[in-house]
């Protein structure tokens, strides 16, 4: 299993329409073969950060998942609600891996 791990950097401005746009992607996500963990966005005092954490059984099916962006209706409506809306964020993409027991 892979878990991936995106940060981006949010206008405090656009927190609600960016709420939006990851209850969109949570959905996707799921649909297609992930788990999606959540969207975790600033609480307590100033910050322009949110994470994003998903996971797939394997990079092969998380690329799987990719291909679909661009041609995917659904994917398109949701970076066009992206684009509408001005949430162009800088993001830094990482996976990881779980620590099994012994």
């Amino acid at each position: 299993m892979i878990t991936c791990v995106v940060d981006y950097t949010i206008d405090a401005s656009k927190v609600d329409a960016f709420e939006a746009f990851a209850r969109t992607w949570i959905g996707l996500v799921n649909q297609h073969g992930g788990v999606h963990h959540g969207y975790y966005l600033p609480s307590e005092g100033a910050s322009d950060r949110a994470l994003a954490l998903f996971s797939f059984p394997s990079l092969a099916e998380y690329e799987q998942y990719r291909t679909l962006f661009g041609v995917d209706p659904d994917f398109v409506a949701a970076d066009r609600f992206r684009d509408e809306v001005g949430l162009r964020h800088p993001l830094r993409r990482s996976f990881m891996r779980p620590v099994q027991s012994e």
